[in-house]
């Protein structure tokens, strides 16, 4: 920075820059406001159709993200404007101050240009007279000392102005289209970032060079940036993608026996550098886009540890997917690679897939202390598992659902497989239980009904007990509606309410039956099915006992509807569950009776609040269900579901714990039965309604045990039994 141009800019048209930016933060932070509670809240609790239910609702949502990452970023330039115009003011004001000491030591300051200057002392008009022989009224050193100060301000002002350059090209390059996300206080935060990435790219370059106390800080570093954009797209572009994969296998290679303290070193650098990663993914600059390109480009490359002996190593595929279990990726990125990876891993067959990646590998450990990471589909499913999007779009395919489903009798994917599989149809990643569940799109709807027809096949026999029933358990219980609606056949709508794009989407009455009874053979997957049916039901209890206008009938057929839809639902588990003799088995019992208590609180925060949230249809009053209160679980489901956990002894006679256990078939319909009456008797007193509560026991009661033997039925005439 030239010394005049400091001195002398005109600093007010800056500060009008600043004005403008803060005035444009505020007012898109009123349009963010409006987007998320009116466009986007709406959008959500529209009962959309068609390509609607596609394109418009993923439109208006990315539209809503777009309002919010155009705050942030218009926050972060007022910020860095307003960072940087103060340092420079002070930096004119530092070296005005130092020329004016100077002046009084006669010494003068001179711009030469292009950032140079000259101090040079006054020469004395009586020189000559002077018996000393000095020409000048001050020495050499307080000249360099001069020099030296006005030389360090205006290095500073340099750097000041060329940081905030910088940071301000990145941020605007960081996003081809809309906005970046990334946050900053002040201009030297966000300078730090990048100066940190920087030196993070340059060590990784010489991995064999890093001690423990080099990995160490490498990684408190990387945890401190993992979620900062610029930090995380500046440390991958100036590293490589090719390089990042080197980096990663010459570290699994160093440390492959770690124990103790370096194990949870290094178990956390693999946390943080693929939540580093997964952040800069997002990054749509022309350097980030070439880096992923080409980082899809090495899946097939061979990497080896610098000296190793062993002329295998690992796949590229190999080490991108063992850097995918934390983090989100973008969706274009994710898509690409799960194509070509599901390309080569069908190319397997199901029987083949461990051959192709594991057999020929085994001086591969690129996972610290969870497997070794051969299988490149379980890192991608975990990675899938994270973004519900890409998820969807992975499973769109029933071919590719009944490879997946397929290859986990001859793999250990099968966890792995379920998140992915889950988020793909709730929208939401797996496991998640801070967000709402969002309707069900026609995509969705489509993904689940591939995973029923493939699970509930026809004398097929892929084994939901292969690390898939949790999983399984969940999308059942999301899909409650769904399921209800297609158990009770076409014009149950006014029943059953539903804000699913596609409700009648998951394939015809034997479909459904098929799933469940498959599912339920999994402790957890009963688990599931059972909490989701019991807050469903209860939900649609109080929703339609305490408004008689959603059914253009009387109180009592409603009611005996949902019983039926109970008694039916759980029917069909509690008599697959028998045939199967789970129930014989103490193990068996046991097994279930944790699963219920694992996803008990799984089932309040998560699928209670998705179930409890359906939208009645425009035609029916358009409003959310009365069981929700204020975005929460409903109080007679949130109660259903503690009964459950709780195992609260039947009143009367029996003294047996609510769905305890599976000893008998009659023990599970009574506390199907009591659950529904219970949730009718509490809809009833809380709400103070004018109901009978005998009269409406007794509804339910025969209802339930109606549908019950009906459960059974419904299984012969669906599948063989024994």
């Amino acid at each position: 920075m030239d010394l005049d141009a400091l001195r002398y800019g005109n600093f007010s048209k800056l500060g009008e820059a600043v004005t403008d930016w803060r005035q444009m933060t505020k007012k898109l932070a009123d349009l963010k406001k409006d987007a998320e509670d009116n466009l986007k809240a709406k959008a959500d609790r529209a009962k959309w159709a068609g390509v609607n239910a596609t394109v418009s609702r993923e439109f208006i949502a990315k539209t809503a993200a777009e309002f919010a990452d155009a705050h942030t970023q218009a926050g972060s330039i007022t910020k860095i404007l307003s960072d940087t115009r103060g340092e420079l003011i002070g930096f004119r004001t530092q070296v005005n101050d130092a020329i004016t000491r100077g002046a009084q030591q006669n010494l003068s300051v001179i711009d030469t240009g292009d950032g140079t200057f000259t101090v040079t002392g006054n020469t004395r008009p009586d020189w000559a007279s002077d018996p000393s022989g000095k020409t000048g009224v001050t020495d050499q050193k307080a000249v360099e000392a001069l020099r030296d100060e006005i030389q360090g301000i205006l290095s500073k002002a340099t750097e000041s102005d060329k940081s905030a350059a910088n940071v301000l090209r990145l941020l605007v390059d960081h996003a081809k289209y809309g906005f970046a996300d990334a946050s900053y206080a002040d201009r030297d935060s966000a300078a730090k970032a990048v100066a940190a990435a920087e030196k993070l790219a340059k060590s990784a370059r010489s991995p064999a060079g890093m001690s423990l106390d080099d990995i160490a800080y490498f990684n408190r570093t990387m945890e401190k940036y993992n979620g900062d954009s610029l930090f995380a797209e500046q440390f991958a572009t100036r590293l490589g993608p090719k390089e990042t994969l080197q980096f990663w296998t010459e570290m699994t290679s160093a440390h492959v026996n770690a124990k103790g303290s370096e194990l949870e070193t290094m178990k956390s650098l693999q946390k943080n550098l693929s939540m580093t990663l997964a952040t800069a993914s997002f990054s749509d600059s022309d350097a980030m886009q070439d880096w992923k390109k080409d980082l899809v480009a090495e899946r097939n490359t061979n990497f080896r540890p610098a000296g190793s002996v062993n002329p295998v190593g690992a796949l590229g595929a190999q080490v991108i997917s063992s850097l995918m279990s934390e983090g989100q990726y973008d969706t274009e990125f994710l898509d690409d690679y799960r194509k070509k990876i599901f390309e080569a891993d069908k190319g397997a067959g199901d029987s083949g897939t461990d051959v192709l990646w594991v057999k020929g590998y085994h001086g591969a450990d690129l996972v610290f202390g969870d497997g070794e990471g051969r299988d490149p589909l379980k890192g991608l499913l975990e990675g899938l598992s994270h973004n519900p999007e890409a998820a969807t779009h992975a499973f769109e395919s029933r071919s590719d659902v009944d490879h997946m489903l397929g290859t986990t009798v001859y793999t250990d994917r099968g966890e792995s497989l379920g998140r992915a599989l889950e988020a793909a149809t709730t929208g939401i990643i797996a496991g998640d239980s801070t967000q709402p569940l969002p309707p069900h799109s026609e995509a969705q709807v489509r993904v689940m009904k591939n995973i029923v027809q493939a699970i509930g096949e026809p004398g097929g026999d892929l084994p939901v007990s292969q690390g898939l029933g949790d999983s399984l358990g969940n999308m059942a219980a999301a899909y409650m509606p769904e399921i209800s609606q297609t158990l009770a056949g076409h014009g149950a709508e006014p029943v059953f309410f539903t804000d699913s794009a596609d409700p009648d989407g998951l394939g015809d009455y034997a479909d459904v039956v098929r799933f469940l009874s498959a599912v339920s053979a999994d402790p957890d997957g009963r688990a599931g099915i059972i909490l989701g049916e019991s807050i469903y039901t209860s939900s649609l209890l109080e929703a339609h006992l305490t408004d008689s206008t959603l059914f253009d009938g009387p109180s009592a057929q409603v009611i005996t509807n949902i019983g039926k839809n109970a008694g039916l639902i759980e029917g069909i588990v509690a008599h697959s569950v028998a045939d199967d003799e789970v129930q014989s088995a103490v193990a068996g019992e046991k097994a279930y009776n944790d699963a219920l208590r694992t996803k008990g609180d799984f089932a309040k925060t998560w699928i209670a609040i998705g179930l409890s949230s359906v939208s009645v249809p425009v035609q029916y009053g358009g409003d959310v269900m009365g069981a929700v209160g204020g975005g929460a679980v409903g109080a007679i489901a949130g109660m259903a579901v503690d009964r459950v956990l709780q195992g609260q002894e039947l009143s009367g006679a029996k003294d047996e714990a609510l769905y305890a256990s599976a000893k008998s078939l009659y023990d599970s319909r009574e506390s199907v039965s009591q659950q529904t009456q219970w949730a009718a008797a509490d809809t009833i007193e809380r709400h103070g309604l004018d109901l009978p509560k005998d009269g409406t026991s007794d509804l339910i009661r025969n209802a339930v045990n109606d549908a019950w033997d009906a459960g059974s039925h419904a299984l012969s005439d669906t599948k063989e039994r024994p």
